[in-house]
């Protein structure tokens, strides 16, 4: 791994950004899997619970990966499918954490712009702020999400 930079703390979006573009493959993927773990919850889908293990895994060969990218897709097209016209909040938020844990579990030479911590992370806000909408007697609100994403990484840089 990459030798890191002690930084300060971490406190808006471009900074978040920066800092996970600057990380090896290795440590993305173990940020996005920390990012989807907190928000695993608003699904149901057991197998997204195997896929971030998976995904966390250090250890974790090529052929488990995929297959866990190949889980992590049949999951969101199933919590798409449930979301429809008439679908719920809370069946969107399941749909956004499928999306973060193929996020997660996608190969950083194959993801798009930002990679794999990244877009896993911007999942898992959209998760919590449809939680938020089917909630409203909750009292978090999406900065949440956000606050304790920088947190998480801040930590993590600074462990």
């Amino acid at each position: 791994m990459q030798e890191l930079d002690k930084m300060s703390y971490i406190s808006n979006d471009e900074n978040f950004k920066h800092s996970l573009q600057e990380l090896d493959p290795l440590q993305q993927r173990k940020l996005a899997a920390i990012f989807v773990e907190h928000v695993l919850h608003l699904s149901g889908d057991e197998r997204l619970g195997r896929v971030i293990k998976t995904v966390a895994d250090t250890r974790a060969s090529e052929d488990e990966l995929t297959a866990a990218l190949k889980s992590a897709r049949a999951a969101t097209f199933d919590s798409h499918a449930r979301c429809g016209a008439e679908g719920h909040w809370s069946d969107q938020a399941g749909y956004f954490v499928a999306r973060a844990a193929v996020a997660a579990a996608t190969p950083q030479s194959q993801s798009r712009s930002g990679g794999p911590a990244w877009l896993a992370a911007m999942s898992a806000r959209m998760a919590h702020t449809s939680m938020l909408i089917d909630d409203v007697s909750n009292q978090q609100t999406a900065h949440t999400e956000c606050d304790w994403q920088y947190r998480s990484l801040y930590d993590y840089l600074n462990a």
